[in-house]
């Protein structure tokens, strides 16, 4: 996890890294992370990268999944939802793992809300 300042791009590599048990088929990011590095850091690791080409690449017609990256739409929406939990869309928390009970409870919280219409 990179500071609130700092781009998660410069983390690629390390995101690709999830653990020994688990073996990502695919990863899907938007344009910032698109690189020749982050697509070859994907492909040594048998990942399919699902990462749209930037306006200016030299590679910009080349093929791209565009039915699994309206997949990546649905994580970017729920992203959409925490950030009306100011804790969350500001990173007020200094370690890693109270940042994560944040999330974990604003995602409660948007569950309870889900289920409990009045």
């Amino acid at each position: 996890m990179t500071g609130g300042e700092a781009s998660d791009s410069t983390q690629f590599e390390t995101s690709l890294d999830i653990g020994p048990d688990i073996r990502p088929r695919l990863v899907m990011t938007d344009k910032g992370y698109d690189s020749q590095a982050n697509r070859a850091a994907a492909l040594a690791r048998c990942i399919t990268p699902v990462i749209p080409r930037r306006e200016n690449s030299k590679q910009r017609g080349r093929f791209f999944s565009k039915r699994l990256y309206k997949l990546w739409a649905r994580i970017e929406q729920a992203i959409g939802k925490l950030k009306p939990f100011k804790r969350v869309a500001m990173r007020c928390e200094k370690t890693d793992i109270s940042y994560s009970a944040i999330i974990s409870f604003a995602c409660g919280l948007m569950l309870v809300k889900s289920v409990h219409t009045t």
